[in-house]
């Protein structure tokens, strides 16, 4: 295994957005839950100087901390989201549609991050995931399934059932209710 055991099930998707709110959603979240550090829009020397800030602030915590993308951002990093193939640690990709499933069933990450499972301002205006659709994916997927998009905790222990390995979201990190 190229990850620590147990998984984390609970995750914060981080953008932009969050602003100076970063750490205390990070506060906000169980031990031992997952990171991704995504901020795209920052130029490269900004996401490592962030990326290092979270890392000492969630390591304590026994969060585990993964980058997005394919630029490495710091010497230690947890794992990967969205960059296959590239860099240590656990291997995530997100899914919206089917060939997004279909492009994970061949490059075998350790979790996909299924998203949006219900309406959020991270894609305005875009329409929620049927359930049937969900239902799809977790049982054509080749490995757990993470639901995201306008996710509580509540809306996770709803979904359980039908056999997510987890949750992500960034509003509710922040104190938010989701829509």
């Amino acid at each position: 295994m190229r990850h620590r055991q147990p998984l984390p099930r609970t995750w914060l998707m981080t953008d932009e957005r969050m602003g100076d709110r970063l750490f205390a959603a990070i506060r906000r979240l169980p031990r031992g839950s997952g990171i991704v550090v995504r901020h795209y829009s920052l130029s490269l020397a900004e996401r490592r100087r962030l990326f290092a800030a979270v890392q000492r602030y969630a390591t304590p915590r026994g969060h585990m901390v993964l980058r997005a993308g394919p630029e490495r951002l710091g010497r230690r990093e947890d794992g990967v989201h969205n960059a296959p193939g590239t860099g240590p640690g656990l291997r995530t990709h997100a899914m919206h549609d089917w060939a997004e499933l279909r492009h994970a069933r061949r490059t075998r990450p350790e979790l996909i991050f299924a998203s949006p499972v219900h309406a959020t301002r991270s894609h305005p205006g875009g329409a929620a995931m049927p359930r049937a659709t969900l239902r799809a994916i977790l049982r054509h997927a080749p490995c757990g399934v993470i639901a995201l998009g306008g996710m509580t905790a509540r809306r996770a222990a709803h979904l359980k059932r039908l056999g997510i390995a987890g949750w992500a979201g960034i509003d509710v990190w922040l104190g938010e209710q989701p829509r």
